[in-house]
């Protein structure tokens, strides 16, 4: 990769865009093949002749005819890691943000171009078809969403890998915007059925709750759990294709029963609701990702969920590994587990319960064989996010896990003792469980310590995990903590999300630049070139026209696809700070009514993203953004040079038309806080120029593209840890910017909030008095960098060449590098290179 970043350093060639018709004639042979599958499937598997079909009979059958040709590869890829005795991984996540999986597999199969030919011939365009698929929307964000990248990369790398989660019934919830407020509808992702999954009835275990314990071997350690519930964890397996077909792994997700759904007694005596309450209950586990924890059942549900899937994945892959190796004391040398943040964290005590209670290992031994297998990936400095639960629930849920975890912790406090003698403070700060406002379990702590590698996901991520949340645990067990800085899949967040472009680099770097990431590089020649520049220029108009094509439909808001399309999607929450965009907005909105004669730049504000249905000041916010639309949208003195649109219900496939249009990305986070972002590789892969803070991998992004193409404003990380200590009043701050003072003002005293004027006056409060995430402190650097995007986008070949050199310099995030790291760093799992995998595909490029 070229890494000069400066004008003079970057060699210039001349696009002449000469190589042949990339895509090849579509062959008849096969053409007519596919054809006969999806009308056989059509009438054998949906029983529908074709005059009847409906579009979402059409989508199945397309579905399971693609279908057919993944599992030929999925067994064989199976059974051949199997025979070779490999190593796998067990990737164990909360969430899994899937998305739609049909043009996703079609894609990586290479089978796109044949089915869209086949079902143009039948009548059954495939661009309207795969809007009958609904969103997997198994996930919150960020989290899941990487999640779902790592399997597929895991899978392009050919390593033997299963996912594991749970299969909600409803997954995040659908998000109406009702009179400017968020209200939460449930998610029937599984109504018209789901292709992708084979249900596994055979592959049942039991998950056990509460009870009590008989201690038969203290030596051992051993015990036998007398439970007073048990719920039946049935699987469901989703082929996850890698690039190319060559290796498929499965997503195993698992689906909560009773063992005795139905009271047959009590329904006879007329009760029949409590003839299925235990059944009830047991769903209840995968009826919701992410239930309301406000409440003590909420938590509880909580904590059964994380539990169940843990225990159920645990016996699982200790199941596998019996039926091929036959004993357990060499695990670590054939699994890697995989902890996704800390809602898996139960797997270490599971673990440590399955292995002595069940397989009679002494604790010793069991500790050792725990520790090897498992790894931890924590995504968050925010401590409400690094769980803890109070002891009185855990003891009535978990009894046997408490035990375990007492003695881990009490070897673990030995060893603090034995490092720092005599120190409370430390041995206070490093236990399992911490004392002081009412015991409770800390789940970060136990998977830290029950890891044998514990990786941040940005350099500056993990740097501040030693310094903050995991100071003294990393004094404690020092390089334990790693770093991965996380990436994304291109064959989704390029090729397929945004072909045109993807097109334009096949032109300039050849086909290898779809096998090897670091190809793009290639077209980083063109970057100054007039005709690249002016194909690119159409590509992202393209896609523009799309996105104001889509708001149009959804919102009635024409907007100009000319404009600066300025992004922010993501999860809405404070440190995010869409409040610190949204006052950017109107005081820009003032500013363009004091000087309606002015050139201004014309912008499209676009925001996305659901606010946790408890979150009360985050469901206020998106109130905020709906309500300076409804003004700022309708006010013809400004003359539509600015537009705000909120875009409902935030999910995979709209971002997957948001990115490619977006020239703007905001990843404005509060210095410190964002662990990494994975929207802000996306955005600037698909050429938007970031404006960000130095947080999570901004800073990495950073130095990727060149501090010249990118724009940093406000504090960095210490200087948010000084101020804060100074105090969060930002009363001085405010004093001394005229434009926040006036966009303060103006949300304060209901400019827009007629009908309600006081709705906002605890957003005024906290910005003026609690200013915790910095955004008054902050207001000044991002309205001048906001004013710098204004300058650049101007001159148009400079604004156009950043946009390239941001397409052509993201290489690096992509998660096979990430992948090939973990597997190379943590899992002890071989990978084989982009030319070794794809080795006809490199000789061509």
């Amino acid at each position: 990769m070229i890494s000069v970043s400066g004008d003079s350093g970057v060699p210039q060639q001349s696009f002449q865009g000469k190589i042949p018709p990339l895509r090849a004639p579509v062959d008849e042979l096969a053409l007519a093949e596919i054809k006969g599958a999806i009308l056989a499937k059509l009438r054998l598997a949906i029983g529908k002749d074709a005059a009847m079909a409906t579009r979402h009979d059409w989508y199945k059958a397309a579905a399971l005819a693609l279908r057919d040709r993944i599992v030929h590869r999925w067994l064989t890829t199976e059974k051949q890691s199997y025979d070779a005795g490999s190593k796998r991984v067990y990737y164990l996540s909360l969430e899994f943000l899937i998305g739609r999986l049909f043009t996703d597999a079609l894609n990586n199969m290479g089978l796109l171009p044949v089915f869209d030919a086949a079902l143009g011939d039948l009548g059954a365009g495939l661009s309207e078809l795969r809007k009958c698929e609904p969103d997997a929307a198994l996930g919150n964000g960020g989290l899941g969403r990487l999640a779902a990248c790592f399997m597929e990369s895991m899978a392009t790398l050919a390593i033997p890998a299963t996912g594991y989660g749970i299969r909600y019934d409803f997954g995040l919830f659908r998000q109406i915007i009702a009179q400017g407020w968020q209200q939460e509808y449930p998610d029937e992702w599984l109504g018209f059925g789901n292709p992708w999954e084979f249900q596994r009835p055979e592959v049942v275990y039991h998950v056990h709750f509460g009870g009590s314990v008989d201690t038969s071997d203290k030596e051992r350690g051993r015990a036998t759990w007398h439970p007073a519930e048990t719920v039946e964890a049935v699987a469901y397996d989703t082929p996850i294709v890698g690039w190319r077909g060559q290796h498929v792994n499965a997503l195993r997700l698992w689906s909560a029963h009773a063992p005795d759904p139905l009271k047959l007694d009590v329904f006879n005596t007329g009760d029949h609701l409590g003839a299925t309450a235990e059944q009830a209950r047991a769903e209840s586990i995968c009826k919701f990702l992410y239930p309301n924890d406000e409440s003590a059942a909420g938590r509880e549900l909580r904590l059964r969920q994380e539990y169940f899937f843990v225990s159920a994945s645990l016996q699982d892959l200790i199941a596998r590994h019996l039926a091929s190796d036959g004993q357990l004391r060499g695990l670590a040398s054939k699994a890697a587990v995989q902890l996704n943040d800390t809602h898996p964290s139960l797997a270490v005590a599971e673990l440590m319960r399955i292995l002595i209670d069940l397989h009679n290992i002494r604790w010793d031994d069991a500790w050792q064989i725990t520790t090897a297998v498992l790894s931890y990936t924590n995504h968050t400095l925010l401590p409400e996010a690094l769980e803890t639960w109070p002891v009185e629930l855990f003891e009535r849920v978990l009894p046997r896990h408490l035990q375990i975890i007492y003695r881990i912790n009490d070897a673990h406090l030995a060893l603090a003792d034995a490092r720092c003698p005599g120190d409370v403070n430390f041995r206070a700060s490093v236990s399992l469980i911490d004392e002081r406002a009412g015991r409770r379990v800390r789940m970060g702590q136990l998977a830290f310590i029950g890891s044998h590698r514990v990786n941040g996901v940005s350099a500056m991520h993990s740097e501040l995990m030693k310094e903050t949340v995991f100071h003294d645990l990393n004094y404690l067990y020092p390089g334990r903590i790693t770093n991965k800085t996380n990436g994304i899949t291109f064959r989704r967040w390029l090729m397929l999300a945004n072909p045109k472009l993807t097109d334009l680099l096949r032109e300039a770097c050849g086909d290898a630049v779809l096998d090897d990431p670091s190809q793009l590089s290639l077209a980083e020649a063109y970057a100054g070139d007039a005709e690249f520049q002016q194909r690119f220029r159409a590509v992202k108009h393209h896609n523009k026209v799309a996105l104001a094509r889509l708001i149009g439909e959804r919102l009635g808001i024409k907007v100009d696809a000319g404009a600066l399309f300025d992004v922010q999607i993501k999860r809405i929450h404070e440190y995010k700070r869409q409040l610190l965009n949204l006052l950017e907005t109107v005081a820009l909105y003032y500013a363009i009514k004091d000087e309606p004669q002015r050139e201004w730049v014309s912008r499209v504000k676009i925001f996305g993203g659901k606010a946790a249905a408890s979150y009360r000041y985050a469901k206020l916010i998106i109130k905020l953004v709906n309500d300076v639309a409804a003004v700022v949208n309708d006010d013809p003195e400004i003359a539509g040079r600015l537009k705000v649109i909120f875009l409902p219900d935030y999910n995979v496939s709209l971002a997957e038309v948001i990115i490619p249009a977006a020239d703007l990305s905001e990843q404005i986070s509060t210095a410190g806080m964002e662990a990494s972002g994975t929207g802000n590789m996306k955005l600037a892969l698909n050429g938007a120029l970031t404006i960000g803070t130095l947080d999570g991998a901004n800073i990495e992004i950073r130095d990727q593209v060149g501090p010249e193409n990118i724009e940093i404003f406000g504090m960095e990380a210490m200087d948010v840890v000084v101020r804060r200590k100074q105090g969060l009043d930002a009363i001085d701050v405010i004093e001394r910017s005229p434009h926040l003072s006036r966009a303060i003002a103006a949300i304060e005293s209901g400019a827009f909030s007629p009908d309600d004027a006081g709705r906002f006056a605890s957003v005024g409060h906290a910005l003026r008095h609690l200013d915790h995430y910095m955004v008054s402190a902050d207001f000044d650097s991002y309205y001048q960098a906001q004013r710098n995007i204004d300058a650049r986008w101007q001159v148009v070949p400079a604004w156009t060449r950043a946009s390239i050199l941001n397409v052509t310099r993201m290489p690096w995030f992509s998660s096979d590098r990430t992948i090939r790291e973990y597997a190379e760093d943590i899992w002890g799992v071989p990978v084989k290179s982009a030319a070794h995998l794809f080795p006809a595909r490199q000789a061509k490029g």
